[in-house]
This record gives C-alpha cells, structure tokens and sequence, in this order.
C-alpha cells in the first residue's frame, strides 16, 4: 500500500491531535490540582491523612468555609490581599513612565536602561533584605531621611498602620521594571508613520501620548496588568522574609494565610488551607474575568 491510498485525515483531527499533548498536561498540572484542592476543601484533615493507611479525613462540606467567615485572620488577609491589588497598578503607569523615559536615542543610554531593569532579575529574597536594611530605624536609608527632616524614624515593619505599604513599596520596585521592560518592548513596536501624521497634525505632550501611543500599547498593558495583578494576588514571599505575617498578624495575605494553616509548623489544617486557596482562586478569576471582558469588549466598540 502506498502513502497515496491512505484515507486522508481531517484537519481538525489533525489539530487536536497536535493539541493532545498540551492538553494532557495542562489537565494534569493544572485542572487536576485546582479540582483536588476544592475536594479537600470538603474536609477536615491534616496532611499526614494524604498519606497514612487509616484515613482520618472526615466530611465536614461547608463548615470550612464557615469558619473562614468568622476568623478575623482571614477578614485581614481579605482586606491586606485588596490592598496589594489596588496599591500594585501603580507599576502599570510608572513602569510606562521609566519606559518612555528610557526609550530615548542618546550615547550611553543603554548604560540606563540597565540600572532601570535591575530589580526586575534579583530574587525577590535579596529585594526583601534590602528594603529591610532600609526600613530600619537605627540606620536605614530611610530611618536617615526621617531624622533628616527633623522627625523620630518609624519602625515600619514594626508598626501594624504602615507595615503593608512598606511591603508593597518593596514589591513595586522588581514590578516596575518589569512592567516598564513590557511597555519598552511594545514602544519599539509603534507605527512611526502615525506618529509623524499626528505631529503634523501639531499633536504633541498628552495629546499624543493619549490617543496615538497609548490605543498602540493596548496589547502591552493588556499582559502588564494580568502579570501585576496575578502577583499582587499571590504575594507571598516577601512577607514570608520580611515580616513572616507580623506585626499580629497585620500583614497577612492570603496565600500566606493558607500556607500558615495548612503547611507550616503551626497548622496543618490541610481542608481549612484549600477552603482558602478556592477562595483565593474565585478572587483571581473575577478579577482577570472582568479586566478580560472589559478589554474585548473595547475592542469590539472600536
């Protein structure tokens, strides 16, 4: 038999079949964790019930998700978790800010660009030990400016009032970078010959960045903020290096939260840790899902 009298294969078999393999990873890695979690969630167990022969898990339903209705920790990291989320978009507009900034022919100029993009390839471990040196109070930079101005430094990772905004101004620095390096890489990108149009036109300042660069870089501030957002959402580890959730408790979050009930050495309240991860996944959903139909939607109307 030869090739030529084989019966040809639809394309669209031919499509899932390509797609097959991603799909069954995207299943296992995915769609199999979020569905086991939400499982557990069901469940009062601890993590040695995962594994053990004699299965202590015991059906609880709803009542996790109950008590997280009545556990002030969780009502903070509610509140700590929006706080990080609102505060953390202001890296979308500095980050465009650094981008047009450095986004300039003159000698030198990659030099600067460089130090711009700095914070965004440390580890989030060395951003979290330098913002510690410089909130301390002693003899940090910023203790420094406090007695500088006349006034008694703070000892903001001691006080519940100011602890989260030091933290999401630690955040922010590798954030900004990032953002500004995604709004550099969609200025390189723009239609030169609608710029020249717009300028004959005696467009120039605001006026041409709102309504020639701005409509350009929709696909670039599209990714900035799901990628800001999702890891406003999830900030974890620079509490866990800087504050380890104190002063009290202030500033935990939610994925700290879960990870302190569910696998650090002081809970293992495995189901009481997934009831907070599901609610930690609605929140990320809904506001990905709203930004999204907002942003096809605009599209649509233009």
């Amino acid at each position: 038999m030869s090739f030529r009298s084989l019966p040809t294969v639809p394309r669209n078999v031919k499509a899932y079949f390509f797609l097959a393999p991603a799909i069954l990873v995207f299943s296992v890695l995915v769609l199999y964790p979020i569905a086991h979690s939400i499982w557990i969630s069901f469940f009062d167990m601890t993590g040695a019930d995962l594994f053990s022969a004699s299965n202590k898990a015991e059906w609880v339903g709803l009542a996790n998700y109950l008590e997280l209705l009545e556990d002030p920790r969780f009502h903070v990291s509610v509140q700590n978790t929006l706080l990080w989320f609102l505060l953390f978009m202001l890296a979308l507009p500095a980050g465009l800010g650094i981008a047009l900034l450095v986004n300039q022919t003159a000698p030198g100029i990659w030099f600067y660009r460089s130090l711009f993009f700095f914070p965004f390839v440390i580890s989030q471990v060395v951003v979290g030990l330098i913002f510690t040196w410089f909130y301390d109070p002693r003899f940090g930079l910023v203790g420094k400016l406090w007695e500088w101005l006349g006034a008694t430094p703070p000892a903001i990772l001691g006080d519940p009032d100011l602890v989260n905004f030091g933290l999401i101004v630690a955040g922010l620095w590798p954030q900004t970078a990032f953002c500004a390096l995604i709004y550099l890489t969609g200025l390189c990108n723009l239609s030169q010959d609608q710029i020249e149009a717009a300028r004959l036109d005696n467009a120039k300042g605001w006026k041409l960045l709102r309504y020639i660069i701005l409509p350009q870089l929709r696909s670039a501030t599209f990714i900035a903020f799901l990628v800001t957002a999702i890891g406003a959402l999830r900030s974890y580890d620079l509490i866990v290096i800087m504050t380890d959730g104190g002063p009290y408790g202030s500033s935990r979050v939610l994925s700290y939260f879960m990870y302190e009930q569910a696998l650090s050495e002081y809970g293992t309240r495995q189901g009481y840790g997934a009831a907070i991860a599901v609610v930690l996944f609605l929140l990320t959903m809904t506001v990905l899902s709203i930004f999204v139909w907002r942003t096809l939607k605009s599209e649509a109307e233009d």
